[in-house]
């Protein structure tokens, strides 16, 4: 049993980035829906866990690489963290499987079945939120190149998506375990539910694009993390950004991008790098967009991971990163266990920003969301209703090297597209840097350390998608169907 749910959670890792597997999302979530179905709750959470716990193992398995190159931790022990997040995550899997056994032996499997998908969509949408929210490896995110499947993320986000996948999934366990006329019915109701998918998806991409009306361009300077902070190659890498933004501005785009915390210097309170960066500005006729460190002058200083909205008349703008990543840029309980803070030199203490702010432009109105806060939904969301018209990642994945770890980010944000129906600029200082149609379409991207720059013609958000107004609605719906299951079960049948 162990070695089956564990073959069948390494297949559901490599559904994700860089093997991209997708195919196999279809299938492997079909034996923990089985075992939960023919063994009791407690060993139902046992078994789910077990799955769900070598799942993250292994789509995490890049964290390592961090651990191993930045850490003080010994090599044996930079394994330990990762174990500690994946047995946590594995949880959510497990409460899943427990209830659905739970549902099952008090009712019975075919009621399970049918309720399994929004159990699932409620675990992913409370692991998403709880304890500060960990969304990574949600089902749907497997898909992110299959552009007919995901189109329906403009109504229920990634969600949708994973609540599809699992349908397809419990058509296939419920041939193992019920009679032949309820898993047919079942596997009836999860192709009605793909033919309905298939045929949004194909609806929507069939329409006519609308025009690009204005031109983005994104700048991949590469510099390894060790030497970003590197005070005597900080001339370097300051002279490897203003030339790609030369190079950029040769194609007369309309912005350009920079990356996060691209500036070896705080931009505020350089003022011989402001000064060069806003004549630069003004010599190339084009509006930058830089990613920064802020400091605030006090004891201690406070500093904040931002971004600056820069024209010939120098910042016009300034965006303050609000979701910090835990035990990256500040530590939870830090009065408990702020002691790890010396254990690894990627652990710093920003102090979080209060608001979205929308840059009104020119060329348009935008959001920016830096690094981890893309991965949240309803974060980028809060700007979308805030008047963006395109959505800006800026980014620095150098921290996890050529590892799996950038390309499993980047599959995030076809969706943050779909969602708004709103092109989606990313700038990642060593990749992977992209360029996102409205229908989630990877348009052009950089690979992962390669130096240049790139541009498209983007169109700008028209208009509000279901998800723009309603956010997650769909999530809050599992949620309620969820909890209304559980509950029926709770009571007594009648004699």
């Amino acid at each position: 049993m162990a070695g089956l749910l564990s073959v069948a959670a390494l297949g559901l890792a490599l559904a994700f980035p860089r093997t991209d597997w997708d195919g196999v999302a279809w299938l492997v979530v079909a034996p923990v829906l089985v075992v939960a179905l023919v063994r009791g709750p407690r060993a139902a959470l046992g078994w789910g866990w077990l799955y769900g716990t070598v799942f993250f193992l292994v789509l995490l398995r890049w964290l390592g690489f961090t651990f191993q190159i930045y850490s003080e931790i010994p090599w044996p022990l930079t394994w330990a963290p990762i174990a500690a997040l994946a047995a946590y995550c594995g949880l959510y899997v497990g409460a899943f499987a427990a209830a659905l056994a739970w549902i099952a032996l008090r009712r019975s499997a075919a009621l399970a079945l049918a309720v399994s998908p929004f159990l699932w969509v409620a675990a992913e949408w409370v692991r998403g939120h709880l304890l500060g929210g960990f969304p990574w490896g949600a089902l749907g995110y497997s898909q992110y190149q299959r552009l007919p499947v995901i189109q329906i993320a403009e109504l229920g986000g990634v969600h949708a998506v994973s609540f599809v996948l699992l349908a397809v999934n419990a058509a296939l366990a419920g041939c193992l375990v019920l009679s032949w006329r309820r898993a047919g019915a079942g596997l009836l109701l999860a192709a009605g539910l793909m033919g309905a998918t298939l045929g949004f998806g194909y609806a929507r991409l069939g329409e006519p694009p609308r025009p690009g009306t204005v031109r983005i361009a994104v700048i991949q300077p590469a510099i390894d993390q060790p030497l970003k902070w590197d005070p005597s190659h900080a001339a370097t890498t300051l002279g490897i950004a203003t030339s790609l933004t030369r190079r950029a501005g040769a194609e007369r785009p309309d912005l350009i991008v920079w990356p996060e915390t691209a500036l070896p210097t705080a931009l505020r309170r350089d003022q011989r790098v402001l000064a060069a960066l806003t004549e630069l500005s003004r010599a190339l006729r084009v509006p930058l967009l830089i990613g920064s460190i802020d400091v605030e002058v006090g004891t201690p200083p406070r500093l904040r991971n931002s971004a600056f909205f820069l024209t010939d008349r120098g910042i016009v703008g300034r965006y303050d990163k609000m979701h910090l990543v835990p035990f990256g840029e500040f530590i939870p309980l830090s009065g408990v266990i702020g002691f790890v803070r010396g254990w690894a030199e990627f652990i710093s203490e920003l102090e979080p920003g209060s608001r979205a702010v929308v840059f009104q432009g020119p060329p348009t109105p935008l959001g920016v969301v830096i690094c981890y806060e893309g991965i949240f939904p309803d974060l980028v969301r809060e700007f979308v209703k805030g008047g963006a018209r395109v959505i800006v990642n800026m980014t620095n994945d150098a921290w996890f090297g050529r590892t799996d770890g950038p390309w499993q980010h980047l599959a995030m944000y076809p969706f943050r597209a779909v969602e708004h129906r709103t092109a989606v600029v990313r700038a990642a200082n060593t990749g992977v840097s992209a360029l996102i149609a409205p229908s989630g379409q990877i348009l052009r991207r950089l690979t992962l350390y390669h130096r240049d720059v790139m541009s498209e013609l983007l169109p700008l958000r028209e208009g509000s998608t279901l998800y723009s107004r309603f956010g997650e609605w769909f999530a809050y719906g599992a949620l309620a169907v969820g909890a209304a299951a559980l509950a029926a079960c709770a009571r007594p049948r009648r004699a």
